[in-house]
């Protein structure tokens, strides 16, 4: 099995970007909301947005892989992914937006999750 491999990266992103906004609500003394204080609503927005993307690309690798995808292809899918959400982070948390990694960062994104349905359909009805 491939993706557990990068699962376990993502899940270890993942936890890096919620205790990166739990700091930020510790340094600007803000329990619930983001006291408009724009790091710490870029920090939230890049947790929330990987919290809503990720897991679903995740499982559409894994059913690829299960249907016995090559392993290639998902080492493909999965670093895309990843750098993807490396990239959407970066782009994201900087105090001025970095836009092209933002923009990189979700079209990679997209892309998994379109490749990985695309090959899906494939695998199951043809």
């Amino acid at each position: 099995m491939i993706t557990p491999i990068y699962a376990a990266l993502l899940a270890l992103l993942y936890v890096y970007l919620s205790a990166r906004v739990i700091k930020l609500r510790m340094k600007y003394q803000v329990g619930i909301g983001d006291g408009q204080q724009t790091l710490l609503t870029r920090a939230i927005r890049v947790q929330g947005n990987f919290g809503e993307y990720v897991p679903f690309a995740l499982l559409l690798v894994w059913m690829y892989e299960t249907l016995s995808g090559g392993p290639i292809v998902v080492h493909v899918l999965g670093s895309a992914l990843l750098v993807g959400r490396l990239l959407h982070a970066y782009g994201v948390s900087q105090k001025h937006e970095v836009l092209k990694y933002r923009q990189i960062g979700m079209i990679m994104t997209f892309v998994v999750i379109v490749v990985s349905a695309l090959l899906l359909l494939f695998k199951t009805i043809i």
